[in-house]
């Protein structure tokens, strides 16, 4: 009988930590009394934050050509995307360089390990390295630095 007052829930402290999560940013609270550990926890969901262009130059810039009709019509398009893909293997942002004022971790034309990072893709506020599948030449990077990308996405382009 003793026992299983001992492992009673105390719902005003559970309520009380649920109150300290929806006042502050903190995601998870956790309490221990004895043998006693409560965790609270909320789901969070990180949506893309929108990208912001600058206004247009005073010049008129001629819009970017599109990737598959240029590779259909092309010849030289489809030798230029021969090569290994390396893909995202999550939804998240991919960053070029460890931080904004940093080099690059790779540049096309550089010769890269098998392991060695390649870029980041940020997601739930982690920093995933994505490294390359084996030995090779960065042919070409296919995302720009801070891009959202998707599952499967192909993020830079290997050759041997």
């Amino acid at each position: 009988m003793a026992d299983d007052k001992k492992h009673d829930i105390d719902a005003t402290l559970v309520r009380q930590l649920a109150d300290i999560l929806n006042d502050t940013d903190l995601t998870e609270v956790e309490v221990e009394r004895g043998d006693l550990k409560i965790k609270v926890k909320r789901e969070v969901t990180v949506a893309a934050a929108p990208v912001h262009y600058a206004p247009a130059a005073a010049a008129p810039v001629a819009p970017p050509a599109p990737v598959a009709p240029a590779m259909a019509s092309d010849p030289a398009a489809i030798v230029a995307r021969a090569g290994e893909e390396v893909k995202s293997p999550m939804v998240g942002t991919a960053y070029l360089q460890p931080s904004p004022e940093a080099a690059p971790f790779v540049q096309p034309g550089d010769k890269v390990k098998k392991g060695q990072t390649l870029l980041i893709v940020e997601a739930m506020k982690t920093m995933n390295p994505i490294q390359a599948p084996r030995d090779g030449v960065v042919a070409d990077i296919l995302v720009g630095d801070a891009q959202p990308v998707e599952f499967g996405e192909a993020l830079v382009l290997l050759e041997a």
